[in-house]
């Protein structure tokens, strides 16, 4: 018989091996020594039992915790994939916000360029004499212009390198 037969055939516990009572022959063994012997191995079968139901709880134990641990890694990688879109999404929105700002900036600058043509258009047809001194104010405004589009393609470039640093971090990665 295989060790697989014999376990599937042969049960053995404690109060069986009390129970079991050897028939007497002549010249068979010390009564006293089978029945101390019997009880050794029914207190062996007893701890083995005991150890035994022990290993197994501690065996459903740790199969919970592996489905805990399984649990909590399918939240981390969701919640790590939801960071992600996040961090898309501010960044496309970041994106969107510079351009517009550009876009105003620069309707702006040209309602103001052209409103000073305007102005002076008007002002060299009633005077002939203060061409010269609107033409330093279109200058100015040229300047002012340029600066304005210079500041404010510096902040629209400041946002989008926050955008990318804030791509580089890794949040979670420190934190463990």
């Amino acid at each position: 018989m295989t060790d697989m037969e014999q376990d599937d055939a042969f049960h053995l516990t404690a109060v069986d091996v009390r129970r079991y009572d050897f028939a007497t022959v002549m010249r068979g063994y010390d009564r006293a020594r089978v029945d101390q012997f019997k009880d050794q191995v029914a207190d062996e079968i007893e701890r083995l039992m005991r150890s035994n139901t022990e290993l197994e709880e501690k065996a459903r134990n740790f199969h919970e915790q592996l489905r805990a641990f399984r649990e909590r890694d399918r939240a981390l990688n969701e919640a790590l994939v939801s960071a992600q879109q996040l961090r898309a999404d501010v960044k496309e929105q970041a994106m969107r916000e510079a351009d517009l700002i550009v876009r105003e900036a620069q309707s702006d600058a040209t309602g103001l360029v052209e409103a000073a043509r305007a102005e002076a258009r008007d002002l060299t047809e009633t005077s002939q004499t203060s061409i010269a001194s609107l033409r330093a104010e279109i200058e100015q405004l040229e300047r002012i212009r340029r600066a304005y589009l210079s500041q404010v393609r510096a902040l629209a470039e400041r946002q989008i390198a926050e955008v990318s640093a804030f791509e580089e971090r890794r949040p979670f990665d420190e934190a463990r």
